[in-house]
């Protein structure tokens, strides 16, 4: 049984200089090749188009170890993302087909954790009900955050109760996920529950940690940001930190409330990652210590 299940679609995101016009991406993509690359072991149930199947994706996860379940779909994510001064221009090609919840394997789903992340809304309600009681569930908001049209950007939506956020342990979503006219601060009321969290990044201002306490409050630590030495691409940087954040918890332990360790080693692994294009900057665990002993010694 793997000790992490990762879940969602792999989105194939646009990109002229590669041989095939696109390169694999998506948070199930850029999760489950972290965390194995950290030596967890992982299942990974992926959402693939035709056209992914058809070379052979998700290729760098099993070459990383990762035991994949490979769900057709009839459509599939496909992103053209496009870095300008003013900040990233996403356009969306196609939406994801639903993926569901029967794919996984019934010896799954008693794993000690779970990282859901969908792209493009393809985990419905019913993914809320998969993981074990016990498990540690890690959300990729950003998913369930935006409408999609085919040709047009994503529209932004503001974070609202759903079940799979209610049953999540710990979430990420980036400042950019949230509608222009929203400040964030109804996040607050979304941690219905002691040691239930929410993770929001900023890019190179680092990002702040809400937690709700055990006596009903809330606490927030901000955590700075970890220069990158080159940024080459941010794709998936976000998907690196949430998946570096739950390795944390599980290595460490959970302490919700003095989070600081894990938000380091995630802030490393995240800065890291745009070192390279695409998934070749996840960092594995020899990088992210070796990073962490430079930025020590530079502090």
């Amino acid at each position: 049984m793997p000790d992490v299940v990762v879940v969602g679609a792999a989105a194939r995101d646009l990109d002229p200089d590669e041989r095939r016009g696109w390169r694999p991406g998506g948070g199930v993509s850029y999760g489950a090749l972290l965390l194995a690359r950290l030596g967890l072991a992982v299942g990974a149930v992926v959402g693939l188009d035709r056209v992914a199947l058809d070379t052979g994706e998700p290729e760098a996860l099993r070459t990383a170890g990762v035991e994949v379940v490979a769900v057709e779909l009839g459509h599939g994510p496909v992103f053209d993302n496009r870095e300008t001064p003013s900040g990233r221009r996403q356009v969306c090609h196609e939406v994801s087909d639903p993926l569901p919840t029967a794919a996984v394997p019934a010896r799954w789903r008693q794993a000690r954790a779970f990282l859901l992340v969908p792209v493009a809304g393809e985990l419905g309600t019913a993914w809320a009900a998969v993981p074990g009681a016990d498990a540690v569930v890690a959300l990729g908001w950003q998913g369930l955050l935006r409408r999609l049209v085919p040709g047009e950007p994503p529209v932004r939506l503001p974070p609202s109760v759903h079940p799979i956020a209610a049953r999540a342990d710990v979430a990420a979503l980036s400042r950019e996920d949230l509608p222009p006219d929203s400040a964030g601060d109804r996040l607050e009321q979304l941690l219905a529950r002691a040691g239930q969290s929410i993770a929001v990044t900023s890019g190179r201002s680092g990002g702040v940690y809400l937690c709700r306490t055990e006596a009903g409050g809330i606490g927030a630590r901000r955590w700075r940001a970890v220069s990158a030495r080159r940024e080459v691409d941010p794709t998936g940087a976000g998907d690196v930190f949430l998946a570096a954040l739950l390795a944390a918890r599980l290595i460490l332990g959970n302490d919700a409330a003095r989070p600081g360790a894990a938000l380091r080693f995630a802030a490393i692994a995240a800065s890291l990652s745009v070192e390279d294009v695409g998934l070749a900057g996840v960092p594995d665990l020899a990088k992210i210590r070796l990073r962490l002993r430079e930025t020590r010694a530079a502090d």
